[in-house]
């Protein structure tokens, strides 16, 4: 076991982002150090516009109690305005130039990485899926990116995406090219074509996918949807009617949490199991 800080000597932690009042991360952050006896650590969330990030990051201290910032997450829309503020980022940051994670050294210099691409390993590999021959994606944002990052490590052959315009395909062609993946594109007019692939990972908005959960065929694959909420979406529950496994949004969210947690504090391994349970207590209670 590593430790960054001992369990006396209490940090300050926070998820930003814009919207924030739904995000789970304190819940699943809080799990962990009470998990971990982390007694003097805590865990809040900011609303903070792209347009505030720079004023909110310089005004960052200690606070009354002298605890020192350990680490921050990041949603939407700061995984990239984020990073010309910070000192440096790594590899896997740097790969899809989206940043969800920073963690202060003793100095308070700011290093970026990205869990999400991790996580989405770790969730994959939880439900078994470790290579597959071609996979699916639908959508073209910024989760898209990571998904073709993590679909670099598990996919051996080709990866379609199915966007809605001519710019969106170009991009994603772009980030193919970028991360040594063989993207090709199609119309989201076709997109319940996708569930001939192997592994389909969504990473649509809420909603966008709804239409397609008719067209689920008998014995598919594997279903990777990034949303947590609402879940199940009805193209998870019909995918898993049709009998295909089904990963969720809750998994990735923890499993880049566990990340999160264990660069922040420096304990591995972070309890995944106390902080899963408390994601799933909190989205039964809403």
């Amino acid at each position: 076991m590593t430790t960054r800080a001992s369990a006396a000597e209490g940090r300050r932690a926070a998820v930003l982002g814009s919207p924030i009042a739904h995000s789970l991360s304190p819940v699943l952050h809080r799990a962990a150090y009470a998990e971990l006896g982390l007694d003097g650590w805590s865990y809040d969330r900011f609303e903070v516009a792209e347009a505030g990030l720079p004023a909110f990051l310089e005004g960052l201290g200690r606070d009354g109690d002298g605890r020192a910032w350990a680490g921050l997450s990041l949603t939407m829309p700061l995984k990239r305005a984020v990073i010309p503020l910070l000192d440096k980022i790594t590899d896997t940051a740097a790969s899809v130039e989206a940043v969800n994670t920073v963690v202060f050294d003793a100095d308070g210099r700011r290093t970026g990485d990205n869990t999400d691409i991790p996580g989405m390993l770790a969730a994959l590999r939880e439900r078994g899926v470790t290579t597959v021959g071609s996979a699916a994606v639908l959508g073209a944002g910024a989760t898209a990116s990571s998904a073709l990052a993590a679909l670099a490590r598990v996919c051996t052959g080709p990866v379609t995406a199915y966007v809605r315009s001519a710019a969106r395909a170009a991009e994603m062609r772009g980030w193919g090219e970028r991360l040594g993946v063989d993207v090709r594109t199609a119309d989201w007019t076709a997109a319940a074509d996708a569930f001939e692939a192997p592994l389909v990972i969504a990473t649509t908005p809420a909603g966008a996918t709804d239409e397609l959960a008719p067209l689920v065929p008998g014995s598919p694959g594997t279903l990777f949807d990034v949303l947590y909420e609402p879940w199940p979406t009805p193209l998870a529950t019909a995918w898993a009617a049709a009998g295909g496994p089904v990963v969720g949004g809750l998994d990735l969210l923890v499993h880049q949490a566990v990340l999160q947690v264990e660069q922040m504090t420096g304990r591995t391994p972070a309890p995944l199991a106390a902080m899963r349970e408390a994601g799933e207590r909190a989205l039964r209670a809403r």
